[in-house]
């Protein structure tokens, strides 16, 4: 991914208002991140922690998309899960529930769509073995090459995205 500047990102946001983008806070690290070994920049709100972005680069330009933590309900007895974006396995606590409001009118009436993510937003890093989930256990083995796994968590990326810019 080419790096981008702070007004690119806070311009790409589809699902939130312009106030909403202004008064997010861009990662701790935004001045260090490895911007070879990412696919899309994914984060945590450091000022909102129950607050997540990412913003994908697309060749009208990046798109950001804005993503909340959803009321906890029940505690659940789930020792582990897998993010449907890569596709990793982590401990319970690793990979998160988060929604996205929709784009347009409907996200301004309530209407949103969820997605099980890696609870950091680091996807890219874990396929390319720059981070290694807590959970180190042999659930599976991938037997696809690196670039069909980038592939797949791009597919993934792309399906959830276009729920969330749909209509």
């Amino acid at each position: 991914m080419e790096p981008l500047s702070e007004k690119q990102i806070r311009s790409s946001f589809v699902n939130c208002t312009k106030g909403e983008a202004a008064r997010l806070r861009l990662p701790l690290d935004f001045a260090e991140l490895p911007w070879e070994d990412l696919d899309f920049l994914g984060w945590v709100d450091p000022g909102a922690p129950l607050r997540a972005h990412f913003v994908l680069p697309r060749a009208q330009g990046p798109l950001g998309i804005s993503l909340r933590v959803p009321p906890a309900s029940r505690t659940s007895a789930v020792k582990s899960r897998m993010c449907e974006i890569c596709l990793t396995a982590h401990a319970a606590s690793g990979v998160t529930l988060l929604v996205a409001p929709l784009a347009g009118t409907r996200g301004r009436e309530g209407n949103t769509v969820g997605v099980y993510l890696c609870a950091d937003l680091a996807c890219p890093l874990y396929l390319r073995g720059k981070r290694q989930p807590k959970l180190r256990s042999g659930l599976y083995e991938e037997t696809l090459t690196l670039d069909e796994r980038l592939a797949r968590m791009s597919g993934n990326l792309d399906a959830f995205v276009g729920k969330v810019t749909a209509g």
